[in-house]
């Protein structure tokens, strides 16, 4: 088992912002960033048995912005 799980973020259209696992079936969201980061620790805890539960989350944050020209 990997010690790491890693998570594209992005921010919402609707507000918020929503990660995806890379490598796993894994999703979740929130309202801030900082709930985001218990919502994640949460869905780990969900998929992983005890045992098998990496020791590391790495939230990536993706941020898409358009500069009119």
């Amino acid at each position: 088992m990997s010690k790491e799980i890693i998570f594209l973020v992005e921010e919402s259209p609707e507000g918020g912002y929503q990660a995806r696992a890379l490598d796993y079936s894994i999703f979740t969201e929130a309202d801030s960033f900082e709930e985001l980061k218990t919502m994640a620790l949460d869905a780990v805890n969900c998929h992983f048995p005890a045992a098998d539960r990496p020791s590391l989350i790495r939230l990536h944050l993706v941020k898409d912005e358009v500069i009119k020209v």
